[in-house]
């Protein structure tokens, strides 16, 4: 940590920024803060965010997590510590520029939202089961299943709604879901690992959003789910 904590800082005198010794020691203290503050409440609210958010940007969630541990900002658990290792970011910020840009184009966004439909549920779970899962077996499979529950949740509100916004000829409303679900990725996880509580208020209130999205626009559920049972069935005809 105090090695993170001095490469900033000798970032900043190369930019010509002479914080003094009081403000080092305030942004470490911080920083420490945020890393010794993952209580039950905290893992509570990293799992959830980690199986939501991996609904509809996996790879995002993968790259932030293990970017917030390698840096120090958060005390990831033994269960994910993996994602700090700097192949797991190199790989995993690869496939966060490889979404950004697929997830941007009309109609390759559900092609690509079909694929990766049997990567990130299941994703999902594991990532909310590594929480409690290097201390505690149970819980980290009541993790799993809260994970994979949220994951498969939001994937079916993203799916959906993109199978309806390509119906409309112009690309704009596209991009503009595109770039919301991008920074929802970002907001999700900030919000669960500094305010768990107000997390829990906002993951209701999107639960709730996507169940009446789902039932108004069921049609376009209903295509998403034959889309997914025919590529399920591909490698057997």
């Amino acid at each position: 940590m105090q090695d993170f904590i001095a490469q900033i800082v000798q970032w900043l005198h190369g930019m010509g920024i002479h914080p003094s010794p009081d403000a080092a020691a305030a942004v470490g203290d911080a920083v420490g803060h945020a890393a010794a503050r993952m209580d039950m409440p905290s893992l509570l609210a990293l799992a959830a965010a980690l199986g939501w958010a991996s609904g509809f940007r996996l790879y995002a969630v993968v790259f932030l997590t293990g970017a917030m541990g390698y840096a120090g900002w958060i005390a990831l658990p033994e269960g994910l510590k993996l994602l700090e290792h700097p192949a797991v970011l190199a790989a995993s910020g690869f496939m966060l520029l490889v979404e950004f840009f697929a997830d941007k184009i009309p109609w390759v966004d559900s092609l690509w939202d079909t694929v990766n439909g049997f990567i990130r549920v299941p994703a999902g779970a594991l990532l909310a089961a590594g929480v409690f899962g290097a201390d505690s077996a149970a819980m980290g499979l009541a993790a799993g299943l809260l994970g994979g529950s949220l994951a498969a949740t939001a994937f079916a509100t993203k799916a959906t709604t993109r199978a309806a916004i390509n119906t409309s000829p112009e690309p704009f409303s596209n991009w503009l879901a595109s770039f919301f679900e991008d920074g929802l990725a970002v907001g999700v996880m900030w919000l669960a690992t500094q305010h768990p509580l107000a997390f829990g208020i906002a993951l209701a209130i999107m639960l709730v959003i996507s169940v009446l999205l789902l039932v108004v626009l069921y049609k376009f559920l209903k295509v998403v789910l034959g889309k997914l049972k025919g590529l399920a069935a591909t490698p057997s005809s």
